[in-house]
């Protein structure tokens, strides 16, 4: 069985988020020279959290590395369904919101923290996390994707 981050379309999806970091902070999603096939593995197994969303009405997250996957106690088929509001508890959700309006008016933040929930309905803390717009090679927007490494239950 093929591991997920050996996906064409995960590889695909890395080059998109590692390029729209680089593009908007800067910053590369991982330091190293990699082929496009060693960061993807080395982003899926990273110890941060990595996320991202796509361009739907109702944004439906595409990108979950395995951090993430524990975190939110899903399996990649769960995640990669689920429409990326449901991340947050509903009381949450209007600061969702409010953030992904700021970081596709300004391009990222570096500075958000929020309440999260599991699948079975866990509440954590994030932050601060880095979220930014996701652009396609031709600079078209692509989705968003957002970082931390550091998170704690409630």
């Amino acid at each position: 069985m093929q591991a997920i981050w050996q996906s064409e379309s995960v590889v695909a999806r890395t080059q998109i988020i590692a390029r729209s970091l680089r593009h908007w902070t800067g910053r590369e999603l991982l330091p190293g020279g990699f082929s496009p096939a060693e960061l993807a593995e080395k982003v899926f197994l990273a110890p941060f959290v990595l996320v991202a969303h796509g361009t739907e009405a109702d944004p439906v997250l595409n990108y979950g590395n395995q951090s993430a996957l524990t975190l939110w106690e899903m399996s990649w088929a769960e995640l990669t369904r689920m429409p990326s509001r449901l991340t947050a508890g509903a009381p949450e959700r209007g600061e969702r919101a409010r953030l992904l309006a700021a970081v596709a008016a300004q391009g990222f933040i570096d500075d958000y923290s929020g309440v999260r929930l599991s699948k079975p309905g866990r509440r954590f803390r994030i932050g601060p996390a880095t979220v930014w717009n996701l652009l396609s090679e031709t600079g078209r927007p692509a989705g968003q994707a957002a970082m931390f490494s550091r998170w704690d239950f409630r």
